[in-house]
């Protein structure tokens, strides 16, 4: 077995430092860029417009909704809900570990060129969703690469589906359940220093599964009211502690925005030159975490916002730029100023998670206190993430076998995960999942790609109908 792991390990090391290479940022980046330029920077553009027709409009009545559907907010907390998980407390911290302050200015340029790129999914998901045998609405990537590119490309929709389904038990399960588990085994360890670790997680792993089954069980409706109300309380929450420890930390500032924007390009100046972090790896890693905080170019969300009652492709795909810009420009970046303002020691070159967070939290608050912050966040954040990712999964099956049974049998599956990613010491689990990460973007950023100018038809042709509101 242990033979067995450390090939893995090796494997995956290896097809990880090339799905996360030079050509994967050219991919990332450049298919971000080329839609940026083809849609005449619309998330700069109509950045107001976008955000007075999304957050400025998060009430819309459930009675105008067809029963195939949800609310376009519904939709957008369901994504959020996925996206908004683990990467935005212990993926930032391991991110400033291993590429240094720099990869936070790499996780915004991500997350700039990041926005049209969701934009552009969710325009392709609606565009081309269709009703499945229950009459409700499905889409995603596997639906706009055969819809859109024809039959001759299905095999790339199967492709992005498995890979898909794949990454649901990493990113979307193990990876999440894992970070639970240990969030809330150091919160009651320092209250109860003897309590029994595998105990807690296990009691930790039961429960979670329960509420999974509980609330999947009732399909989308119910993930989405769900996610309704846990999405804007716990961001509430987590922006307003962090924000507290930034103020009780301001003095320190203007020096952390000092070390982001030197660490950028040269990384030896902040960390030191014996630790061999480059420029290159100050990118991957905030590339990568970036990515794997608010999904832009994965195709994950897009299954999500298919589901949205909305009269226009572009007016859902605005809550695309929304979505990455809450995710990564704010809560990021909120837990990168409250990590790298604290003063506390960072382990730069040796991987970091949730802990580093709960020690910065602990400059402003007690150390009871924030072990207790960070482990309500962290579970919060990361049930609704392993909610939405079992309905992407279970979307995913559905599509390659064409039936609900199909769906149920993973959901099936997808429980007894829970309990063994609660239970398992599964580093190797978060570093697989970052590959197959890399790998779900490939099949889909090929997919927008050769469907731009589609986005770039209907992008015009809504503004066009909105009478070209003046720009903002």
């Amino acid at each position: 077995m242990e033979n067995f792991i450390s090939w893995l390990t090796e494997a995956n090391s290896w097809l990880n430092s090339i799905v996360w290479g030079v050509p994967a940022m050219v991919l990332i980046l450049g298919t971000g860029l080329l839609l940026t330029i083809a849609t005449r920077f619309t998330q700069f553009t109509r950045f107001g417009y976008a955000m007075r027709n999304t957050v400025g409009r998060i009430r819309q009545s459930r009675s105008d909704v067809d029963r195939g559907a949800v609310t376009p907010f519904q939709a957008v907390c369901t994504a959020l809900a996925a996206t908004v998980g683990t990467g935005n407390i212990a993926g930032v911290a391991g991110a400033i570990a291993l590429g240094g302050p720099g990869a936070v200015f790499w996780m915004w340029v991500a997350a700039l060129v990041g926005m049209i790129t969701k934009y552009a999914e969710v325009v392709l998901a609606i565009h081309y969703r269709q009703r499945n045998e229950k009459g409700e609405w499905v889409g995603g990537p596997m639906y706009y690469i055969r819809n859109g590119l024809g039959r001759r490309w299905t095999w790339l929709a199967g492709v992005f589906a498995v890979l898909a389904i794949l990454a649901s038990f990493g990113i979307g399960n193990i990876a999440q359940i894992n970070s639970i588990a240990g969030a809330v085994t150091g919160a009651v360890q320092m209250f109860d220093p003897a309590a029994n670790v595998k105990t807690v997680c296990l009691i930790t792993g039961l429960l979670v599964m329960a509420a999974v089954a509980l609330i999947s069980i009732g399909g989308l409706k119910r993930i989405a009211r769900v996610t309704e109300m846990l999405v804007p309380a716990m961001s509430a929450l987590y922006i307003v502690s962090c924000l507290v420890v930034i103020l009780g930390n301001i003095g320190s500032i203007g020096r952390v925005f000092v070390m982001i924007f030197t660490g950028a390009f040269q990384p030896s100046a902040v960390v030191g030159g014996g630790l061999g972090i480059t420029i290159m790896t100050a990118m991957k890693r905030g590339v990568s975490r970036g990515i794997f905080s608010n999904e832009a170019g994965l195709g994950s969300a897009p299954i999500a916002h298919a589901a949205a009652h909305t009269d226009s492709p572009v007016r859902q795909g605005l809550f695309g730029i929304f979505e990455v810009f809450a995710d990564t420009l704010v809560i990021c970046t909120l837990t990168a100023l409250t990590i790298l303002s604290s003063g506390v020691d960072v382990a730069y070159g040796q991987k970091a998670g949730a802990e580093l967070s709960t020690r910065a939290f602990s400059t402003v608050f007690s150390g009871q206190v924030s072990s207790v912050v960070i482990a309500v966040a962290l579970s919060l954040f990361a049930l609704t993430t392993i909610l939405s990712w079992n309905l992407y999964g279970s979307r995913c099956c559905e599509y390659l076998f064409g039936s609900a049974r199909a769906a149920l049998i993973y959901k099936l599956l997808f429980l007894p995960v829970v309990v063994m990613g609660a239970t398992m010491d599964l580093q190797l689990a978060w570093d697989i999942s970052d590959t197959l990460n890399g790998l779900m973007a490939i099949p889909n950023l090929i997919g927008v790609l050769l469907l731009s100018p589609v986005v770039v038809k209907l992008t015009r042709e809504y503004f066009a109908r909105q009478r070209g509101p003046k720009l903002n």
